[in-house]
C-alpha cells in the first residue's frame, strides 16, 4: 500500500515496521537529497555537522530560524519522508523539547532525533532525570500532532567521554518508556555492544556509520538487531575531504591529478533537470 506524501510521518513509521534494516542517508543540502532520492533511498535525515561545514560555522552554533529553514529545504527537495538531527532542541527544559517537535512538524518532517548532550562541554550530559523528563515531554507533543511523528531518542555517552554501555542502555530504556519510537546511541564501539543495547530496548534502534570503530556492514547490523543505519556526517565529510585535498594539491603542488575523478558533468546535472515526482515545486 502506498500512502500520500501528506503523511510522511506514517511513510517514514512504516519503513521500521518493516522485516530488517533500512539505510536512512545523510544529505546536506537540496542538491544532495536530490541525489540520493534518485538513488531510490527510501528517506532521508539531516546532519547537523552537515549544515553547519556547508554554512562555514561549526556545529552546535546555528540558531532556530537557520535549523528549521535548512531542514524545510531539504523536506522540500524530495517526496520523501525526512528526519531532522536537531540535536538537544531549542531549549534545555521539557516544555523546550515539545517545542522543537511541534516546530519539526510544522516544517514538514517525517521525526527528529533529540539528544541528551547539553551542548557545554563542561558538563556534557543532562542529568538522567531531566534527560528523561524532555523525551516524555516531546513524545507527549508528537503524539497530540495531528499526524504521525517518529521521535528519535539519543544517548550521547559514548559521545562524550563516557564510554559506560550499562548507563547508555539504562537511559535508552528510560526513553522508550518516556515514549521514544527508536532509540539511538551514537559512538557504539563494536557489534557487540550493538547486540547488546538491541536486546536491552524493544523499540527500534538506529545505529551511526562512520563514528569510533563501527564498520560493519548493513546484513551484520540487521543480524545484531539494528532497524534503522544512518551515517550522520560521514558523507558530508567524505566531499568535503575530496575537496580539501584537491586543494592541497592544487597550493602544494600545482597539479590537477583530481581532476579525472570528478563526476561528468551531464551525470551530475541528470540528478537535478527535473523536479521529482511529489516534491515542492517553487513558487
Amino acid at each position: 500500500m502506498t500512502l500520500p506524501a501528506a503523511d510522511p510521518g506514517r511513510v517514514f513509521r512504516r519503513l521500521h515496521e518493516a522485516p530488517g534494516a533500512f539505510i536512512l542517508p545523510n544529505p546536506w543540502d537540496a542538491g544532495t537529497a536530490r541525489i540520493l532520492a534518485a538513488m531510490g533511498f527510501p528517506a532521508l535525515a539531516t546532519t547537523s555537522a552537515g549544515m553547519a561545514f556547508s554554512a562555514g560555522q561549526p556545529e552546535g552554533v546555528a540558531g532556530r530560524a537557520q535549523v528549521l529553514a535548512h531542514c524545510r529545504s531539504i523536506v522540500d527537495a524530495t517526496a520523501l519522508p525526512v528526519s531532522a538531527d536537531l540535536e538537544k532542541g531549542f531549549g534545555d527544559d521539557p516544555d523546550s523539547a515539545a517545542e522543537t517537535v511541534r516546530a519539526a512538524a510544522a516544517a514538514g518532517l517525517a521525526g527528529c532525533s533529540l539528544e541528551d548532550h547539553t551542548g557545554d562541554r563542561s558538563q556534557p550530559i543532562y542529568d538522567h532525570g531531566l534527560a528523561v523528563e524532555r523525551i516524555a515531554a516531546a513524545a507527549e507533543a508528537a503524539r497530540g500532532l495531528d499526524r504521525d511523528f517518529v521521535l528519535t531518542a539519543r544517548a550521547e555517552n559514548f559521545m562524550w567521554g563516557r564510554p559506560d554501555l550499562d548507563d547508555t542502555i539504562r537511559r535508552l530504556q528510560a526513553f522508550e518508556a518516556a515514549g521514544a519510537d527508536v532509540l539511538y546511541a551514537p559512538g557504539l564501539p563494536d557489534l557487540e555492544a550493538v547486540r547488546s543495547v538491541c536486546a536491552a530496548v524493544s523499540r527500534p534502534v538506529n545505529v551511526v556509520i562512520g563514528i569510533a570503530g563501527m564498520a560493519a556492514s548493513a546484513d551484520e547490523l540487521a543480524a545484531a538487531g539494528v532497524k534503522r543505519i544512518s551515517l550522520g556526517s560521514t558523507l558530508a565529510r567524505l566531499a568535503f575531504g575530496a575537496f580539501v585535498r584537491a586543494a592541497r594539491e592544487m597550493r602544494r603542488d600545482g597539479s590537477f591529478g583530481f581532476a579525472g575523478q570528478a563526476m561528468p558533468f551531464a551525470e551530475l546535472e541528470g540528478f537535478f533537470r527535473d523536479p521529482p515526482e511529489g516534491a515542492a515545486r517553487p513558487a
